[in-house]
């Protein structure tokens, strides 16, 4: 992350340095060790982090199954928002697929912010209507594009995840089995 003050700006607009002091002074340091769980399904999330470093994979069991929901990456927010938002058992399991450095805030200390700092109320409201226009736009991706188009879309924004994490979990990522995942990459690297 190159800066928290940065991040912040980034995803909710220009704030003065000491709004941005306000907001730092509630996150703290957190480090997952590989594999280590951020929460669990059934659980309540009670924690939302931005990404320092390292990969957090979201994940449910389905039939026995697993689907891979996210790949969240350095300078992106990782929370459960079910749990987190609205105090119900998480969906997803988020587990540390790589070592792991976070600034997190704690669902106390969250609030706590809300009260001492009501600007944050125009600052979460931007950022579900992110998390809400990123969902949309998946939504509409796996209704309107074709398997190859959400392949190519996603290597050109995250290829870096394609040599960092198995590959049955970003075809999981982009709805799609492994076998159309990895016909597609083969055909990509005939391209090339």
């Amino acid at each position: 992350m190159s800066n928290f003050n940065q991040l912040i700006q980034q995803h909710f607009g220009p704030l003065s340095v000491e709004d941005l002091n306000t907001i730092r002074k509630y996150f703290r340091e957190e480090k997952l060790l590989k594999n280590e769980f951020f929460t669990k399904s059934d659980l309540v999330c009670n924690r939302l982090s931005m990404v320092k470093s390292g990969i957090l994979r979201s994940y449910a069991l389905s039939d026995g199954k697993e689907i891979t929901q996210w790949l969240s990456v350095p300078d992106s927010f990782i929370t459960e928002a079910v749990g987190f938002f609205f105090n119900q058992p998480n969906r997803w399991n988020i587990q540390a697929f790589t070592e792991v450095e976070l600034l997190t805030i704690t669902k106390t200390d969250y609030q706590k912010l809300c009260k001492e700092f009501p600007k944050w109320n125009e600052i979460e409201k931007q950022f579900i209507i992110k998390c809400f226009m990123m969902m949309e736009d998946r939504i509409f991706s796996h209704l309107s594009m074709t398997a190859e188009e959400r392949y190519n879309r996603y290597f050109d924004h995250q290829k870096e995840l394609f040599t960092q994490v198995p590959f049955q979990y970003i075809a999981s990522v982009l709805g799609m089995t492994p076998e159309t995942f990895s016909r597609i990459r083969k055909r990509q690297a005939e391209k090339s």
